[in-house]
């Protein structure tokens, strides 16, 4: 018997014990189903985050008072102090100091460096926004910016204008609407907001664009915001919060030459000698998406841990499913080898029967991972997701737990006595 005949009669024996492959097949599945499921839910919020935060693209970064999502505390802080002999002790700066107006403004004054640059203030998150005789929920944030905040945030205009130098200087009531406020306010069609009144908090503003939409991240809409001018915010709701300024290289090339200009410049602005640390940070506009996507890395090993025991339980039952089978064709075993058969070939066979099995519980497993992973990416509404190296890998892990699991049975039935198992009863 050739290779081909030898693989065809393990098919056919496997075919026909179908509830001992079915129960063997699924249990395998199943840990490769969580495994692969897991994995691309994963890939598919990572694809979300990079959709999200990373708005102002990979040439771009942003000054900040401090780090994104980080803890401080009050124990932070350092100061420089000099020894009688003069030497220096452990230095600090004022660490989450606040970056303010004037500090923002004398920045973009003095940066120089090829570049589109942006001041930016968050307002407020409970904002109620009226028309008439509709109100949205106290829920509508409020961001507050300049001419070139909405290129710089991934903002786009569908109607209306965007606000202009003027408007930035003279801190007048004008806005530009999130666009499901505009869809909350104007019934008829939001292009209908374009030049009417609106009252923020009882305040009247007047609209000057409405945003196109960008859905919603994680079950949060982006579009129930306002965004207004950053003079403005700090003459109507003073909030108290930092300001962020927002840089945007105009080559990929020089982002890094364009953070270093930045960073002693504004190490200049915040007047600190050179034995002091920054009290500020420059962020990469696709850190958050970086940093988020990092933090789903316990994910991927609680999923690989987990496929891993369920797999080590599949052959385990695997092994002890081809012994029995080795047992109940000892017979069959001893008819092979009196007509001819060599050890090899019966080895070869339970072998090829563990290790199909096996690929089986791999293949179902893997639609069903991908199938249930992709039912998380519709909720997020990302697109269809395949992660081809876990596939690969689900592939070469079942085939070894098979070859593994079928070698001790395969070898058992190869040494039986042929004389012995023809007369097994």
């Amino acid at each position: 018997m050739n290779f081909r005949d030898v693989f065809a009669l393990a098919f056919r024996t496997i075919r026909s014990n179908k509830l001992r492959t079915g129960l063997t097949v699924s249990i395998i599945a199943f840990g490769i189903m969580a495994l692969i499921g897991i994995i691309t839910a994963i890939k598919a919020m990572n694809q979300k985050f990079s959709e999200s935060f990373s708005t102002m693209g990979a040439n771009a970064f942003t000054v900040r008072f401090k780090e994104r999502n980080i803890r401080f505390g009050g124990g932070n802080q350092r100061e420089v102090k000099l020894t009688k002999k003069g030497k220096r002790k452990e230095k600090t700066s004022s660490l989450g100091k606040n970056i303010t107006k004037d500090e923002a403004e004398l920045f973009v004054k003095r940066f120089d460096f090829p570049s589109v640059k942006s001041i930016s203030i968050f307002g407020n998150r409970n904002n109620i926004v009226s028309h008439e005789t509709y109100k949205t929920s106290p829920n509508v944030m409020m961001f507050g910016g300049d001419e070139n905040y909405l290129a710089l945030n991934g903002f786009a205009l569908q109607y209306g204008r965007n606000m202009n130098r003027m408007d930035v200087q003279t801190g007048r009531n004008v806005c530009v609407l999130g666009y499901d406020v505009a869809d909350k306010l104007f019934k008829q069609g939001v292009g209908g907001a374009v030049n009417s009144v609106v009252r923020i908090n009882n305040i009247p503003y007047r609209v000057l664009g409405v945003l196109e939409s960008r859905g919603s991240t994680f079950g949060f809409s982006r579009d129930n915001v306002i965004i207004t001018t950053y003079s403005n915010i700090e003459r109507n709701f003073p909030s108290g919060f930092s300001y962020v300024i927002a840089v945007m290289s105009n080559e990929l090339t020089k982002v890094n030459v364009a953070m270093g200009e930045a960073e002693g410049s504004f190490r200049a602005i915040r007047k600190l000698n050179i034995t002091e640390e920054n009290n500020f940070v420059l962020d990469r506009s696709d850190s958050v998406a970086e940093k988020a996507m990092n933090s789903l890395r316990f994910l991927t090993v609680s999923a690989t841990v987990i496929g891993l025991i369920t797999l080590i339980g599949a052959a385990i039952g695997l092994m002890n499913i081809m012994l029995v089978s080795v047992s109940e064709r000892t017979r069959e075993v001893g008819l092979i080898k009196a007509i001819g058969g060599k050890s090899k070939m019966v080895s070869r066979q339970f072998l090829f029967e563990a290790i199909i099995i096996s690929i089986l519980g791999a293949v179902f497993g893997i639609v069903l991972g991908v199938i249930v992973g992709n039912m998380f990416s519709i909720v997020l509404k990302t697109g269809f997701i395949v992660p081809w190296d876990w596939v690969l890998y689900g592939i070469i892990i079942c085939t070894l737990v098979g070859l593994l699991a079928g070698l001790y049975p395969a070898l058992k039935a190869g040494r039986l006595n042929p004389i012995e198992a023809l007369r097994y009863e």
